[in-house]
């Protein structure tokens, strides 16, 4: 059995040949498999935090550069964002705020191709502190 292989095709089934291999007895390969959907659900949880990083990023560009086109709606998305972080690090402690850190430099390129594809116009933002990101930008004045 190819866990790894299955792991990335489908939790779920991952899930039932897991059970399959416990009902049969099977318990090293059923241990093979629950290693492997664990090391799964890491990687899409991880997933989740960086695309949820780069959109509160892009939001949070977007913000900076166009203060005339400030809403509520736009003060929304990003603390929703900011909300859907949050909660993808309580339910799984490891994407700490260092994981984060490390992810940084790597998103914040992506928002800012993303913004600029938005915008229709070069982003004149190099950097974005975590302040920015995390702390200011989300109440409409």
């Amino acid at each position: 059995m190819n866990w790894q292989e299955l792991s990335t095709t489908s939790h779920y089934q991952t899930a039932l040949k897991v059970e399959n291999e416990l009902l049969s007895g099977n318990i090293k390969n059923a241990a093979a498999g629950i290693r492997a959907l664990i090391e799964a659900l890491g990687r899409s949880e991880k997933r989740a935090l960086k695309s949820q990083l780069i959109r509160l990023m892009m939001h949070v560009i977007k913000w900076k550069m166009q203060p005339e086109r400030r809403s509520r709606s736009w003060a929304a998305s990003i603390c929703n964002a900011r909300e859907e972080i949050s909660d993808i690090q309580e339910e799984t402690p490891s994407l700490s705020d260092s994981v984060i850190k490390n992810m940084w430099d790597k998103c914040f390129k992506a928002a800012k191709r993303e913004a600029e594809g938005e915008m229709n116009k070069k982003v004149l933002i190099d950097d974005l502190s975590w302040e920015d990101v995390f702390e200011s930008g989300c109440e409409f004045e």
